[in-house]
């Protein structure tokens, strides 16, 4: 855990989320600013800065895929949704802890931004 990092803090529960799900591996809470009608943030319980890093941590990352799978699933998105990530400041990563935002419930256009 990282001290000053927003969502190692919601992992350690210091701050209150809309959690919706979790496992072992991640925890999936509502986004304060949804862009879709579902829009759940799904984090790395473990900090793991992005997706830039994932070749050197171990197979825990299949624990979060599960969950958004499980999430999905959950909140009846049975016409498809959408997994994205963010690395780096070009891309509008703002918060340096690995996170996916699961969005659904309307048509997605391509290619996205």
């Amino acid at each position: 855990m990282i001290a000053d990092c927003l969502f190692c803090q919601i992992a350690s529960e210091e701050i209150p989320a809309d959690i919706v799900a979790r496992n072992d591996d991640a925890i999936a809470f509502r986004d304060l600013n949804p862009q879709a009608p579902t829009h759940v943030l799904i984090i790395s319980i473990s900090h793991i800065d992005s997706a830039a890093d994932l070749g050197t941590v171990d197979g825990a990352i299949a624990g979060l895929f599960e969950l958004a799978a499980s999430v999905a699933e959950a909140e009846n998105l049975d016409g498809g949704w959408r997994l994205v990530t963010n690395v780096g400041p070009d891309a509008g990563q703002t918060v340096h802890h690995l996170h996916f935002h699961l969005l659904g419930g309307r048509q997605m256009g391509w290619p996205p931004g």
